[in-house]
């Protein structure tokens, strides 16, 4: 997946397989490439304000896919060069490819981990020796909890909380069911097609990924109305597929 995800984005880091995978979710959803473009640039908006405007400077970012433009290291360094930023994957190319593309180890590295398992993310010794748990950090979960089935992403989401620092954040973009916009046909029409888990949450499930945190303005809301720029597709025919909110743990 992260890989046709990045033949959406436009990107270069993909195979034939995957473009093959693409191309037939495109024949079926032709607002699929625009989406993806809205889930990035949502990261782009999250992480800007995390670092430009709170101060983050540590960011963990789960199910990343592959650290190609506009990922949350380019973000962030653009702000702080010295903000680290963890991308953290299942897929054993994602390490690869994230090695090849600038990792440094110093500000910005890559673990390969399942989000499910949060003990292997967050007591991994990478994560302890790169993220200093007495700071504030962020973590970043713009496109992961909507390949989760419903029980392990409530728990994925319940420990994530659980082990933020007081002052750290959540950030979940998410497939929102806003029961007007096709979202339950999508997900059944990806299943069909043999491509992975794709589940469409309501609002009500999507809110209590925030329980225990404070919901940062403008709250949970379509992707595109999250904290909108100048670059903000604000008109994008896919804006009522995606959702997105930032939590902040209290204290």
């Amino acid at each position: 997946m992260a890989r046709v995800f990045d033949y959406l984005l436009g990107g270069r880091e993909h195979f034939a397989s995957d473009r093959r995978a693409a191309e037939a979710v495109l024949e079926r959803f032709p607002r699929a490439g625009e989406l993806a473009k809205d889930t990035r640039d949502l990261l782009r908006r999250a992480v800007e304000h995390l670092a430009g405007s709170v101060g983050i400077r540590q960011f963990i970012d789960l199910g990343s896919g592959l650290p190609s433009t506009g990922s949350a290291h380019e973000v962030a360094h653009r702000i702080d060069p010295t903000a680290r930023v963890l991308y953290v994957d299942r897929d054993p190319m994602v390490l690869t490819h994230a090695r090849t593309l600038g990792t440094d180890e110093a500000t910005t590295a890559a673990l390969s981990a399942d989000v499910r398992d949060t003990a292997a993310v967050f007591d991994h010794p990478l994560t302890r020796g790169f993220i200093d748990f007495d700071r504030p950090f962020a973590v970043l979960a713009s496109g992961i909890l909507h390949h989760m089935k419903d029980p392990a992403a409530a728990a994925a989401a319940g420990t994530i909380v659980d082990r933020l620092t007081p002052g750290s954040y959540l950030l979940v973009g998410h497939f929102v069911d806003d029961g007007a916009s096709g979202g339950p046909r999508i997900e059944a029409a990806i299943k069909n097609m043999g491509l992975g888990t794709y589940r469409y949450r309501t609002w009500e499930e999507l809110r209590r990924f925030f329980d225990g945190l404070e919901l940062v303005e403008p709250g949970l809301v379509y992707g595109n109305a999250w904290r909108p720029d100048e670059r903000t597709a604000t008109d994008s025919p896919s804006h009522t597929l995606y959702a997105a909110g930032l939590g902040r743990k209290p204290g």
